[in-house]
């Protein structure tokens, strides 16, 4: 396949760029007046419509042509953070919100992510499936080329084997790169709220060997924060799923300092995510780490909370990623063109940094970095290519409606 009069191909790099941090992710390299050639569902050249090389490959008549009609053409977003399998939305707290309730007091009540954990029990593995199928076909077209889909309204283990399982369809049917997280750690069950530990236990001893068993995961995540799971309790989980080869992903410091930012270095996480309540302390520890700071624009917009120091964080030299959280009770949104408004909106971030935070280093957070998320000759073929826009600006300029005219996954083109 040729895609060609792209008026600028944006995000280049060679193929072995697996992040941009601090100052470096102002930087988003683009050729204008470009083409791309994909051979099966890889990146195999990129350049002018100028180049002797472009003109080499259109003497060819083997090619699929797909016209670009001046649009911009970027690697696709990778959401890594999403809960997007799940029983039912949730907009009857979304009113309790409104009237002033907080996330705390719904959920102390039995709502929240208790509430998603309810119907879960009662639904089955092919409504699931379907319902999040109809999700994943969603943002695909809002350009998402690769998605991290986490459990955590299973609660028991039966349940959360059957969140698990469906994720593992979906990365058989989808087009979608997919990768799956465990998150048993995500509440505690009311039955559990007088003896916690005993549900961190049922954890540690039955559900990660019964997840490793059938290979159900690629990460494990907890909810490290004020009136969920503790430090203590987080470390004892992490621990035991590294003994099965589930790196960690940590839900951190979203409701105070909690202390999970450092807990999520310590183990070597690959992301912390949330990080609405992050200081001094917490930039230092990442900064010393591998770790990647996830931010998650739409949980924070819609729960009305601070916003994480993403300028700070950038200052000090970190890599920052963004992804949408889509889930339904405190993010119900997949639309990750919006996160890229809301990062240089809410965030005060550059057009650039925004889309290297939902690109390159989301896909870093998901550990495809290598794979994906770049315009890199050997990279998977996963393009959003956009209708005809005066700037790489005006994406999170222009927010609130769908600027892309067609996306290729994997290679193939699909017209929006």
């Amino acid at each position: 396949m040729i895609i060609h009069n792209i008026q600028l191909l944006a995000g280049l790099s060679d193929n072995k760029l697996r992040l941009r941090k601090g100052k470096d992710m102002a930087e988003f390299p683009a050729v204008a007046n470009a083409f791309v050639l994909i051979s099966g569902n890889k990146i195999a050249d990129y350049g002018s419509m100028g180049s002797e090389e472009y003109s080499r490959y259109r003497a060819t008549n083997n090619h699929q042509i797909v016209d670009a009609e001046w649009g911009t053409v970027l690697p696709s977003f990778c959401d890594s953070h999403t809960h997007l399998v799940y029983p039912a939305s949730r907009e009857i707290e979304y009113i309790d919100k409104i009237k002033g309730l907080s996330y705390e007091e719904i959920a102390k009540r039995g709502g929240g992510i208790l509430n998603s954990a309810e119907r879960m029990q009662h639904a089955s593995e092919d409504e699931l499936f379907e319902d999040a199928m109809q999700r994943l076909n969603e943002i695909i077209d809002f350009g998402t080329g690769a998605v991290e889909i986490k459990s955590g309204y299973g609660l028991t283990t039966e349940s959360e084997l059957k969140m698990l399982r469906v994720i593992r369809r979906l990365k058989e049917t989808s087009p979608l790169i997919i990768k799956a997280s465990f998150l048993g750690a995500h509440a505690v069950p009311l039955k559990y709220k007088k003896n916690q530990s005993a549900y961190v236990d049922l954890i540690i001893d039955e559900m990660i060997p019964k997840v490793a068993a059938e290979q159900l995961a690629d990460f494990i995540d907890v909810f490290c924060d004020q009136g969920f799971f503790t430090v203590e309790e987080t470390d004892r989980i992490l621990e035991a799923g590294w003994k099965y080869g589930l790196r960690p992903k940590i839900h951190a410091n979203e409701l105070a300092k909690s202390g999970g930012i450092q807990i999520g270095v310590k183990h070597n996480a690959l992301s912390v995510d949330h990080l609405e309540y992050t200081g001094e302390e917490e930039i230092a520890a990442l900064s010393a780490s591998q770790t990647m700071p996830t931010i998650l624009p739409g949980a924070a917009f819609f729960l009305n909370m601070p916003y994480a120091p993403a300028r700070q964080m950038i200052e000090a030299g970190l890599p920052v990623a963004m992804a949408s959280d889509f889930n339904p009770g405190s993010s119900p949104s997949g639309n990750m063109q919006l996160i890229l408004s809301m990062a240089s909106i809410l965030y005060r971030m550059l057009p650039e940094e925004g889309l290297n935070a939902t690109t390159i280093n989301s896909a870093y957070a998901m550990d495809i970095a290598d794979q994906t998320a770049s315009i890199s000759r050997g990279k998977i073929a996963n393009l959003m290519i956009t209708k005809p826009i005066p700037s790489l600006a005006y994406l999170p300029y222009y927010y609130g409606s769908n600027k892309l005219s067609g996306i290729v996954l994997q290679g193939k083109y699909k017209k929006v």
